[in-house]
């Protein structure tokens, strides 16, 4: 049954050009990225941080909605404000990651599948009336040596449909994020093959699991050669690369592809979106923007480094980062401008 509720949600969180800040980080990831700027790994510190990314002036201008953690969502600043109303003032729209985490995927070695269906239900419509209008739920797939599997693919898949069933049923938009690790040595047209079965499989389940396409947000990887492959493609490459295996995956009923950035750098996640729009914008079923973390976090992170005083030049290099990300969707990006 089709929910109103979570197209208007969708319409709201794209509208003018805008994408998504992932801010969802768990504790162990903000707690690894704090230490390698020398920030102390306290809960303070996280409320701080994350305090000041909400509270970023104009960032509203470029991001539609904010993934949380479950520690932000239930945190307020220093002042005393909820960071989640916070968010609401600046016409953001609150979400949050409800996933457990990766585990080890018993009898496959090198292998991981997401947990946390359990209790979901009870925590979703916990998080619904916390304010929340949209979740998160990331699943992994790693490339290599016989990797990935089938049997991992689908175990991924079926945990990311059961997740999306539960968030529309509770009147929540679920983003379902297939990534494809761009950890690795292999080739573009590696890192196509196991997108294209990756995306196959999962619309397959969404479609057994009755999950209303429309009212979903699919938020993939781009397709990439590895990190440690000795050929590193164009970004017409990577451009082209990904439109084609995507028009040949991903249904047209879905409404929005919200890429990750993946550990690219700000500036080639940026590229790579801008090079997407600025050549198949008009020619393509969905919305094609960004949800990223690092792309648009890290460079304000390293000028924070936990100091009071560093707060305002962070929020200046967060908003122009988020501005770039923007400018990126409408095809505008250029790293010369930067």
């Amino acid at each position: 049954m089709k929910n109103p509720e979570l197209k208007d949600t969708i319409q709201q969180l794209f509208a003018h050009g805008k994408g998504l800040l992932a801010m969802d980080e768990s504790t162990g990831t903000c707690d690894k990225r704090f230490a390698a700027n020398g920030i102390p790994q306290t809960i303070e510190m996280r409320r701080d941080y994350r305090g000041m990314l909400a509270s970023t002036p104009g960032l509203n201008e470029s991001i539609g909605g904010a993934i949380l953690y479950d520690e932000t969502i239930r945190q307020n600043t220093n002042a005393g404000i909820p960071i989640i109303e916070i968010l609401n003032k600046a016409g953001i729209i609150p979400g949050i990651k409800v996933d457990k985490g990766a585990k080890s995927l018993a009898g496959f070695p090198g292998e991981k599948v997401t947990e946390g269906l359990d209790g979901l239900r009870e925590r979703l419509a916990e998080y619904k009336k916390m304010g929340a209008r949209f979740a998160k739920w990331r699943g992994v797939i790693t490339i290599g040596d016989g990797l990935p599997t089938t049997a991992c693919i689908k175990a991924n898949a079926h945990a990311l449909a059961r997740y999306a069933a539960l968030c529309q049923e509770t009147g929540i938009v679920p983003i379902v994020e297939p990534e494809v690790l761009m950890d690795g040595d292999h080739t573009l047209q590696r890192s196509y093959d196991v997108s294209q079965e990756t995306l196959r499989i999962l619309f397959a389940e969404l479609y057994l699991l009755r999950v209303d396409l429309e009212g979903i947000i699919l938020k993939p990887s781009m397709v990439l050669a590895g990190s440690e492959c000795a050929v590193q493609n164009s970004i017409d490459e990577v451009a082209d690369a990904t439109v084609n295996c995507f028009l040949s995956s991903v249904p047209a009923a879905v409404p929005v592809i919200a890429f990750l950035s993946g550990g690219q750098s700000p500036q080639i996640a940026d590229a790579h979106l801008s090079a997407i729009n600025k050549k198949y914008r008009g020619h393509l079923p969905w919305i094609v923007t960004f949800s990223f973390a690092r792309a648009i976090q890290q460079p304000a992170l390293e000028m924070w480094k936990g100091q009071e005083a560093n707060i305002d030049k962070a929020q200046e290099i967060l908003y122009r980062r988020a501005k770039y990300a923007s400018a990126a969707r409408l095809g505008e990006y250029s790293e010369v401008a930067e």
